[in-house]
């Protein structure tokens, strides 16, 4: 592996934010639409969709398969704990339904100071009742209980709620943070609450839901809320079929604020109305990356894995298969900068890595591969070739695919480029069946959540047996379980410190996975009717309409003729 310094770059990609790029000169057909008002009215209407097809009339919150989830939709209904801000994982978070919180040193009991005056949606008054309440339900239901929070008590005295733990929750602490409260006086009637359909939802929220169908769900504003009431009005959410459909709404301002990935974003979006057409793709610590089965031969061999991570070509990934839009992963540790700036491992501030095909060449010949012609051979003599797979119709995902089989084809790889059914190849990549995949990793407020997700050997599986938490590539560390768990039972940043650093050495060494781009947490919008997004000049929040920030977005919202 070659590293180098980090060079200067431009601002954009410095800063980790992307595209802000409404100011494009105009096109011929720049305003052709521009008294298309579309579905965004004007009239306090905001219309909001994502290409996840029709949904099913589910809006409970605490579910990640619902409808709520899906659109986005519950984040305008239920509230949590701390509004904290994904692309800033460094801030402490903003009081929401809790005013304050605070941990002991060991981080195995947090006192939450739960706000008082808030009032559910049909008029009952909310109180610390319910934030036990629904810290009870995770305990006592492992299918709601998604990060799988090891809760040991849970009690209220007055305003104050208490949580302890069996072990320390320092890597936790967001997924608490942004637990949805629920109403005791509704859910302790609900029987099977991992099945509950929650049909009319209550939360604490300014908005209800109007109408439900497969195809639109409307919310409206209510008429008393703890904060100062939302401008907008009614938010209308589609589940459009596809990326097609949805980007062709976007285009002619049917639709104003999504998150979906559009090739050639300048002329297929953008340059229909450049002055109100916007998109803003900020990163968190998620990134993406070429997933390798560490089980199979001959990608067992770290050998041959670091010699692959010499020859990815990284820039044109970001500039083919992501149209630009999500960030080059530079550092040779895998985390996106600046997010992960203030971990970095000393030996690694100011590395980034650079391809090198002849330095991967002589590394592999210095251990005992050979070139035959265009082939490379094994220390054994048998040609290595291996499939590349991804679910037809992910389009980025497979350009990239056949940009990284073009790469490994200059030191003597056959890289065949595969697809299969989006449920095919989920089942498989828990499964351990595959050679390689391109793949995101969890995000989340420190690097943990995704060099947990990618090495943690308690989430090792053998190849056949799913492994739907993570490590998919079964990549078997021992060090890297211990550095992940040291980390996680940490009890003062210098322990920690010392643990993120062995992670990190672990990853940039023994390469599990080889990173491409970072995750962006982003969305397109439309300031034709509406001003007051998140952007690279205030970044108050990402962007992204299926986040739980997407309420802080629309509290910022005001109309654009003022």
């Amino acid at each position: 592996m070659r590293v180098q310094p980090r060079a200067r770059r431009n601002l954009a990609l410095a800063t980790g934010v992307v595209l802000s790029l409404s100011l494009l000169a105009a096109c011929s057909d720049a305003n052709s639409n521009r008294d298309n008002k579309g579905g965004g009215n004007g009239d306090g209407v905001l219309t909001v969709g994502m290409p996840n097809g029709p949904q099913a009339n589910n809006s409970n919150p605490l579910l990640e398969t619902s409808a709520g989830a899906s659109l986005g939709y519950r984040a305008m209904v239920y509230e949590p704990l701390v509004m904290t801000n994904g692309i800033a994982p460094e801030e402490e978070g903003k009081p929401w339904l809790a005013e304050e919180w605070s941990w002991n040193e060991e981080y195995t009991e947090l006192v939450l100071t739960v706000r008082e005056g808030a009032t559910w949606s049909d008029g009952e008054t909310f109180d610390a009742e319910d934030v036990a309440f629904t810290f009870q339900l995770l305990k006592d239901h492992a299918g709601l209980n998604a990060g799988a929070i090891p809760f040991e008590e849970i009690t209220q005295d007055g305003n104050q709620v208490t949580l302890t733990f069996s072990a320390p929750q320092f890597v936790n602490q967001v997924k608490i943070y942004q637990t949805y409260i629920v109403p005791e006086h509704i859910w302790s009637e609900v029987d099977n609450p991992e099945t509950f359909e929650n049909q009319d939802p209550v939360g604490t929220g300014p908005y209800t839901l109007k109408t439900f169908t497969p195809q639109t769900v409307t919310l409206t504003r209510r008429d008393e809320y703890w904060q100062e009431l939302p401008e907008v009005e009614e938010l209308r959410y589609t589940g459009y079929n596809d990326n097609n459909a949805a980007t062709t709404a976007l285009a002619n301002g049917e639709l104003e604020w999504s998150y979906v990935f559009i090739p050639n974003f300048e002329d297929v979006y953008l340059s229909h109305d450049p002055e109100n057409h916007n998109l803003w793709f900020p990163t968190g610590l998620g990134i993406h990356g070429l997933w390798i089965n560490t089980e199979r031969e001959p990608f067992d061999d770290v050998v041959l894995r670091q010699a692959m991570n010499m020859v990815v070509d990284r820039q044109a990934i970001h500039e083919q298969g992501h149209a630009g839009a999500f960030p080059v992963v530079e550092s040779p540790t895998g985390l996106p900068l600046p997010a992960g700036d203030s971990f970095l491992a000393p030996e690694y501030q100011g590395a980034t890595v650079e391809r090198d095909v002849e330095g991967a060449r002589a590394l592999l010949e210095e251990n005992g591969y050979t070139f035959q012609g265009d082939t490379l051979r094994t220390p054994d003599g048998d040609p290595v070739t291996m499939t590349l797979v991804d679910p037809a119709g992910w389009s980025d995902y497979l350009t990239s695919l056949s940009v990284i089989s073009d790469n490994l084809a200059e030191i003597g790889i056959d890289a065949s480029v595969e697809t299969a059914t989006v449920d095919g190849w989920r089942t498989s990549v828990d499964a351990g069946g595959f050679d390689a995949t391109l793949h995101w990793t969890n995000g989340g407020a420190t690097p943990y959540d995704g060099y947990q997700h990618v090495m943690d050997d308690a989430l090792l599986k053998p190849i056949g047996e799913a492994s739907p938490g993570g490590n998919f590539g079964r990549f078997a560390s021992e060090d890297a379980g211990e550095a992940l768990r040291a980390y996680a039972d940490a009890t003062d940043d210098a322990s920690r410190t010392e643990a993120m650093d062995e992670i990190q050495r672990i990853f940039v060494e023994e390469v599990p996975m080889i990173p491409t781009v970072a995750s962006p947490v982003g969305a397109e919008y439309s300031t034709r009717h509406w001003v007051g997004w998140p952007s690279e000049e205030d970044p108050y929040a990402p962007p992204q309409p299926t986040q739980r920030n997407a309420l802080e977005v629309v509290l910022n919202l005001e109309p654009a003729d003022g």
